[in-house]
């Protein structure tokens, strides 16, 4: 049975609404500043960690694997990307010689940060032409999006594509 066929519940609906508000955000900040480094044309994963080393200097392999959720392996895979394209360096702790920091290139940094703010701009602009209240319920809507995406389930997809869900249930329509 397709979804136009089948009656969901107002969660699946919000479901559906809460993908497509954030993906309509990213897209047009996208196509409104453009991505950090256009010239080296970097997978989303890659955008996603350097914004999270961007965020967090020095941060620990394993820490961004944990902020990303992502396993260390593919964030090592990505960092050594990242190495390769002079994005990223990586640095021995003084402390623990097994763990790699991870910083951004001068470059990298000034590119990213430029990025950032024509992101932010554009967001400002848009939240200032809002009235107060509006703008005071989206921020407080903010952690609790954040919640929930804590609560999201950190599995493989593989469990997806099989057509279960997380928890090893069938799942009835994997549509997304």
């Amino acid at each position: 049975m397709s979804r136009a066929q089948r009656s969901e519940s107002p969660t699946h609906t919000l479901a559906d609404d809460l993908y497509d508000v954030l993906g309509l955000v990213r897209r047009r900040s996208r196509r409104l500043v453009g991505p950090p480094l256009p010239e080296l044309d970097l997978s989303g994963a890659q955008l996603e960690l350097v914004r999270v080393i961007r965020r967090n200097p020095g941060v620990a392999v394993a820490d961004a694997a944990a902020a990303l959720g992502l396993a260390p392996n593919t964030v090592s895979t990505l960092v050594g990307q990242l190495v390769a394209l002079d994005v990223v360096v990586r640095a021995r702790d003084e402390r623990d010689r097994r763990v790699a920091r991870l910083h951004l290139t001068a470059h990298a940094r000034a590119a990213v940060e430029l990025w950032r703010d024509q992101r932010a701009h554009a967001m400002v602009s848009a939240l200032d032409s809002l009235d107060p209240l509006t703008r005071a319920r989206i921020a407080e809507a903010v952690p609790l999006i954040a919640e929930l995406a804590a609560r999201l389930p950190d599995v493989p997809r593989a469990s997806h594509a099989s057509g279960l869900h997380p928890a090893g249930q069938a799942v009835l329509d994997s549509s997304a």
